[in-house]
């Protein structure tokens, strides 16, 4: 992918794929929480017709590589290479831009009001309908009620390594703070790295005794993946259960060229299936003999 091309992928896409809450849109402006901190009134805009962002908290702005350079902390060649891997099905090349009101797909600043343990029975029928075990989903995720725009919501929460919060209910898929991995220590020498958290609890509801045995890895976005070396370079197994579809696939080869001689492709525990708690919603336990 050459920089012409990298600059023609919509910032608004990136965004939404790591989590970015959108606060307000004006005209042909979209406002944001800033990506690069913890804020509650939105300082990060991004104009659709250039496609150029600037983040007033900071002073500083650009194209679609200057973002990924500073979200990701990467130099340009870095850059490129997670906007062609991870990013590239977002261009908007020849694509007609949409005029945009104040009405459309409003977002105010959140709070959250509570974290407490899972009872809410909306949740857990969420959860069941994943067909998750509960007690399971206990130990890793909470329950957070929290509201936007002065309306009160809630949802099944997974907390990150920053601090924020993947939000999950039958309707939503958000994230409430900093977009980030999760990073759970069993002082194993090994490590089973997962997209998200419903995989993490997919895998242990079909393979309950592997909790402890292994650490874990959750990227929570794919895009995260070039984030954690900090992470993995202690081990010397590593598991990768990525998706099957496209992005994951490309992910899991980078991934395993990188740690040639200790890393491993895991993906068919899960065969015809795009991940694992498709598999498990597809299948039961039942059959299954290969473990990590």
């Amino acid at each position: 992918m050459n920089c012409e091309t990298a600059k023609n992928i919509q910032l608004t896409s990136i965004l939404d794929k790591i989590g970015a809450c959108k606060i307000r849109t004006s005209n042909h402006d979209i406002w944001y929480l800033s990506p690069f901190r913890k804020e509650k009134t939105a300082s990060f805009k991004v104009d659709i017709r250039k496609n150029i962002f600037y983040d007033f908290g900071e002073g500083f702005g650009g194209n679609t590589i200057d973002f990924v350079m500073r979200y990701f902390q990467c130099d340009i060649s870095n850059a490129l290479n997670i906007l062609r891997n991870d990013f590239s099905s977002f261009s908007f090349q020849q694509q007609t831009v949409p005029v945009l009101t104040e009405q459309t797909n409003l977002k105010k600043s959140y709070e959250i009001t509570s974290v407490q343990c899972l009872s809410n029975p909306i949740l857990l029928n969420y959860l069941k309908s994943r067909k998750l075990h509960l007690e399971i989903c206990k130990k890793y995720l909470f329950e957070v009620n929290y509201e936007i725009n002065n309306k009160k919501y809630f949802g099944v929460g997974f907390k990150n390594d920053s601090n924020g919060f993947e939000i999950r209910n039958k309707y939503v898929k958000i994230c409430l703070g900093k977009k980030w991995f999760t990073h759970l220590n069993n002082d194993s020498k090994s490590v089973v790295i997962l997209e998200s958290w419903s995989d993490f609890m997919a895998l242990l509801t079909l393979h309950p005794k592997m909790e402890k045995v292994h650490d874990y890895l959750i990227l929570n976005s794919l895009a995260l993946h070039s984030k954690i070396d900090p992470v993995t370079e202690k081990y010397i197994q590593i598991f990768l259960a990525l998706d099957s579809d496209e992005a994951g696939s490309k992910a899991t080869q980078k991934l395993l060229d990188k740690w040639k001689g200790k890393s491993s492709d895991f993906r068919n525990l899960y065969p015809n299936a795009k991940d694992i708690n498709e598999f498990l919603i597809k299948k039961t336990p039942i059959g299954i003999k290969r473990k990590l």
